[in-house]
């Protein structure tokens, strides 16, 4: 028996996932570590903490087999983060990771240097805070001493994978998220990077996801228990590593998520650029494609904000039952109509990346009146966030990205009243899969195929993902959200300029 081993390096812990070569899930491990906010806006984590936890949650799975059967390993991580190393390997400063939103003026000063429209056309994006070339031109203009003496910057995973093997490496699909990726050729821009005056030299060996980039060494063979020679492919950025995970390789596949965020992923064999910058386009974990991908910014953070301010209640019962407060919230979100009595929300409670690309638009009840109930109130902020996830989906198609195959993931998707929106809303079935891992599944399948245990992604994917049944639409409830779909899409374009009438005050 083979096993496979996926990292999942997150924003709150690394979790490891020990799989046998059907997917099944044998022995896993979470392990924590803090994020600090040094100023209001700013966001850092110490790269050895993720280290540190990568060991202890390997160590552990491996454990739990014989290591000489363990095929090999990959590693998913938070995308954006910067980690700057000096001419030792030597960590500079903390990682400045993806939710950091200090680099404002320096997002200025790469759209003047590079031009808007040139930066989307090799880049497929408009410069954006979350960003790495954003935080390494901050560090160069804030903290020329550090700069002076970085010799290399590589990203969260691939600071892990550095200690791990002792090779500077990353992937197509997480350096697509640095700003400095020729996202079309696959390679870093010669032209972007001379134009900001960064070093090529600074930056990691680019693979495809499932290349071997790497073996673990005899030091790190002594703290987590795999055999020396065990190999580490390229892995993914986390969204990238979601959609292997859920099966989401092929033309007209797609997944959405709804955690605190909600995105809308499709594949694409064929590279997609939208000129506006609404959406993402990077390279996927699949070698030779692509994948493009909507984001909302307050999905399941709309409904955790209306809990928290006006559920009381049903956190108290839902603690005496032993359930999730949401499992009530659902009850009581059933109990109301589509259209939730002619209330909409719009879920702009942290501004807004898809389609509007607006920070200044903020969240909104629409249509309040007496007769309006807490259970109009769920719906209607459940309806909204998926009236804003079908507006990424309407920019896919836009692009001419088709989908046909549409799986739910996060909390969100775990929720049958959501999907069953979904469902209606996309006027599409929505399937779930069988394992909750996600990322981890995806850089193990990665994994897979670097080994030399399936011949691709593809067949990998066939191999060890499984799905539940799929959520239809419900033909007379389809036309229903449509037209309250209608009157969710005029109200930002109604209220747009007093949003920037607002946030003047």
């Amino acid at each position: 028996m083979k096993y496979l081993i996926g990292v999942d390096l997150g924003t709150s812990g690394t979790k490891t996932v020990l799989f046998d070569t059907a997917g099944n899930v044998i022995a896993s491990k979470t392990v924590g570590y803090p994020m600090y906010q040094p100023q209001n806006g700013w966001a850092e984590q110490e790269p050895i903490d993720w280290y540190n936890a990568a060991v202890e949650t390997i160590k552990y799975v491996s454990s739990t087999v014989d290591p000489a059967d363990i095929a090999g390993l990959g590693i998913s991580g938070q995308m954006h983060g910067l980690v700057m190393l000096d001419e030792n390997g030597d960590v500079i400063r903390p990682s400045i990771i993806w939710c950091d939103q200090r680099t404002g003026a320096e997002c200025e000063d790469i759209t003047r240097l590079v031009g808007r429209e040139r930066l989307i056309e090799i880049t497929a994006n408009p410069a954006l805070t979350g960003f790495t070339a954003s935080k390494i031109m901050w560090v160069k203009k804030n903290e020329p001493e550090n700069y002076a003496k970085c010799r290399h910057i590589l990203l969260p995973k691939d600071y892990v994978r550095y200690k791990l093997t002792g090779e500077f490496a990353t992937e197509v699909s997480d350096a697509s998220g640095m700003q400095l990726l020729d996202i079309a050729n696959r390679c870093w821009s010669d032209e972007v990077l001379d134009k900001l005056g960064i070093d090529k030299s600074l930056l990691a060996k680019v693979y495809e996801s499932p290349e071997v980039t790497g073996v673990i060494t005899e030091e790190a063979s002594k703290l987590t228990g795999l055999n020396p020679g065990t190999i580490v492919v390229g892995g993914a950025g986390d969204n990238a590593a979601a959609a292997v995970g859920t099966g989401v390789v092929s033309d007209g596949t797609a997944f959405t998520t709804i955690g605190t965020s909600g995105v809308v992923f499709a594949h694409t064999s064929q590279m997609s650029i939208d000129k506006a910058g609404r959406v993402h386009t990077f390279c996927c974990a699949v070698p030779g494609a692509w994948h493009v991908m909507g984001v909302t910014q307050a999905a399941g953070l709309s409904l955790k904000w209306f809990r928290d301010n006006f559920c009381e209640s049903e956190m108290n019962t839902a603690k005496e039952m032993g359930v999730d407060t949401y499992y009530l919230t659902d009850k009581e979100a059933a109990q109301s109509p589509i259209g939730a009595n002619k209330l909409v929300y719009l879920p702009y409670l942290m501004g807004e990346r898809t389609p509007h690309l607006n920070p200044d638009c903020r969240g909104m009840f629409f249509g309040l009146s007496a007769i309006h109930t807490k259970r109009d109130m769920i719906r209607a902020v459940m309806e909204g966030v998926s009236y804003s996830l079908r507006d990424c989906w309407e920019i896919l198609k836009e692009m001419g990205v088709d989908i046909d195959d549409m799986t739910a993931c996060g909390g969100g998707g775990s929720s049958p009243l959501w999907r069953s929106m979904l469902a209606d809303i996309y006027n599409c079935p929505i399937k779930t899969c069988t394992s909750k891992e996600g990322p981890a599944l995806g850089v193990a399948i990665l994994a897979g195929v670097g080994a030399g245990i399936y011949p691709s992604v593809e067949d990998a994917c066939a191999k060890m993902i499984h799905y539940n049944p799929a959520q239809e639409p419900d033909a007379e409830s389809v036309p229903e959200y449509q037209k309250y779909y209608e009157v969710y899409t005029q109200l930002y374009k109604d209220v747009k300029d007093t949003y920037s009438k607002l946030a003047s005050i």
